[in-house]
């Protein structure tokens, strides 16, 4: 009870003192707002490229390609992977992206035979539209949430992009791979034909082996089966496969971590600044507080309760903006047909939370050590 009655003490003094109290907080919210969206970016870039137990799913690729517009396999090859002991599923599959490069607005469409749509229904829960609605239009288009919330599409819309003029047959969430929420699915004859690359070639096959440590052994059998024809190929874990062929955007992120923790430094020693001028400020207080009553380690509580309610309530100010933010603007960051959206989770959230405090605690620990070290007499001498 005592500690509860000093940090409402504490509260009070920030209170008194608004506009350095706010200045503070503002400061503390702008580098927790930096921190937030960049380890959204990070989490996101994981579940993307990160590689788990639970996968079984292989990218078939043309070997020594990277875009998926100069990636071209024969279809044919999809009755020779069939063949191979250990594959449960093989989907050929058709890639078209409005931009090969790094880009905020990358749109993905997959051309997929609507024979295998089957594992789309299983892992998806439509928002908007249906399955069937989809199978019965040619143009039509089963496109990611992700994707829909940037382009503002609902269903029974048109939109084009990369040439293809397509409509919107149902609006769709997956539960098993961030990068369905992001592309547009639509059938592999229609793709072929819109792009103008002919019936019978596809970019790459999606191999769904019947265990996940088979992933090796049928990843090298493919790619033997291949080696001698006139399109080889290269086989890889699904995620291994996106974090190969978007090495420049991996990098861009995983450097921006740098500047998360630049940003989390700068703002305990903004915290740990004013602090100490508040200290400096009020050693007669401190004083007259021993005087009465207050012991050194009361003293330093008081104190130390002011760090750590700065940094909290500036932190959850600029965690809130970020994630409000990115809810609303639906940032993604495409490369190479791999499409990473930010969307803000309870996780990245709780952690900006829990970092708030830690870096109230660190920046105010040592203004109440200096706080409350000084006897009676010395603080007295000092004023």
């Amino acid at each position: 009870m005592r500690l509860l009655n000093l940090s409402l003490l504490a509260a009070k003094h920030i209170a008194r003192n608004k506009t350095r109290s706010l200045l503070t907080m503002v400061g503390v919210a702008s580098g927790m707002f930096l921190f937030e969206t960049i380890e959204t970016m990070q989490e996101a870039l994981g579940r993307a490229t990160e590689t788990s137990a639970k996968d079984n799913t292989l990218v078939v690729y043309r070997e020594n390609r990277f875009c998926p517009s100069t990636s071209r396999l024969p279809e044919h090859y999809g009755k020779d992977i069939r063949s191979i002991e250990g594959v449960a599923e093989v989907v050929p599959i058709q890639i078209v992206v409005n931009n090969c490069g790094t880009s905020l607005d990358v749109v993905v469409f997959r051309g997929i035979p609507k024979a295998d749509s089957g594992f789309i229904s299983k892992s998806a829960k439509f928002e908007e539209g249906s399955i069937e609605n989809w199978m019965a239009n040619d143009d039509g288009a089963l496109v990611g949430s992700n994707l829909a919330k940037r382009r503002n599409l609902k269903t029974g819309d048109r939109f084009n992009a990369a040439g293809i003029t397509v409509t919107v047959s149902g609006i769709i969430q997956s539960s098993e791979s961030s990068q369905n929420d992001n592309v547009a699915f639509v059938g592999l004859p229609f793709l072929q034909q819109a792009s103008r690359l002919g019936l019978g070639v596809v970019t790459q096959f999606n191999v769904k082996v019947r265990n996940s440590t088979l992933l090796d052994s049928v990843a090298k059998e493919i790619d033997l089966r291949f080696k001698s024809d006139a399109e080889p190929t290269t086989t890889k874990p699904e995620k291994a496969f996106f974090a190969s062929t978007a090495k420049e955007l991996i990098e861009l992120v995983r450097f921006s971590r740098w500047i998360g923790i630049a940003s989390v430094l700068a703002v305990i020693g903004l915290i740990a600044n004013t602090i100490l001028l508040t200290v400096r400020g009020k050693i007669s207080e401190f004083a007259v507080l021993q005087t009465i009553g207050f012991s050194r380690w009361s003293i330093g509580w008081l104190i130390l309760s002011e760090g750590v309610i700065l940094a909290l309530f500036g932190g959850i100010m600029g965690i809130g903006t970020a994630a409000t933010f990115l809810h609303f603007q639906n940032l993604t960051i495409g490369n190479e047909g791999l499409a990473i959206a930010f969307v803000p989770n309870l996780t990245v959230t709780a952690t900006g939370v829990g970092l708030s405090l830690l870096v109230g605690v660190l920046a105010g620990s040592y203004p109440a050590w200096r706080a409350g070290k000084n006897s009676i007499s010395e603080s007295l001498k000092t004023t």
